[in-house]
């Protein structure tokens, strides 16, 4: 992506990093305490392929700094300090990115139930967001999202993404093909 990958972006007590190999036990710890918090919204595989296997924590850790140092998406764990505590509470995710003509991304993310609804995630994405638009000079950001994520169009609202439309059958989701809702944000300096 850029000399100097790792980059750490913060605001405040949140922290947004590359995670680590030795994030591991961190990461399976929140990701099962989660699952079924996470399971309607989360991306499945369709059945194309059913003996594809998903990547190892590892393997995962290897492909999205491979995709960092190529310039196709910054994925960074939620890392939130309370009382000197450092927490991993959650992912999120500039993906697909494409300079040129289009210089656009998306962004994704999921958060622990113990931290939603406490402003975390906006804060993550508009951080995100500010450091897209000022440091890769990105031109338009989606967040596509369910219908019935009501959490999660709010975060895109109050990170000051506007609704563009509806994106049928866009993603597998949670075993089929669902639709999605497009908010979209636009570099203002370009």
């Amino acid at each position: 992506m850029r000399e100097g990958w790792p980059i750490k972006i913060t605001d405040r007590e949140i922290t947004l990093r590359p995670l680590r190999y030795r994030d591991k036990a961190r990461w399976d710890r929140v990701r099962a305490a989660n699952a079924q918090w996470l399971a309607p919204w989360e991306a499945t595989r369709p059945p194309i392929d059913p003996d594809q296997l998903l990547p190892t924590f590892f393997g995962m850790v290897r492909h999205l700094n491979r995709e960092a140092r190529q310039g196709r998406g910054l994925a960074f764990g939620i890392w939130i300090q309370v009382d000197g505590v450092d927490y991993l509470a959650g992912q999120i995710t500039l993906g697909g990115i494409v300079m040129g003509a289009y210089r656009g991304a998306h962004i994704g993310y999921w958060i622990d139930q113990r931290f939603a609804s406490k402003g975390y995630v906006t804060r993550a994405v508009r951080a995100l967001t500010k450091f897209a638009f000022m440091d890769l000079k990105l031109h338009r950001i989606e967040i596509n999202l369910r219908p019935e994520n009501i959490a999660s169009a709010r975060v895109a609202q109050k990170s000051g993404y506007v609704f563009e439309g509806v994106r049928p059958r866009f993603l597998h989701i949670a075993g089929e093909w669902r639709d999605h809702l497009t908010y979209v944000a636009e570099n203002p300096n370009l």
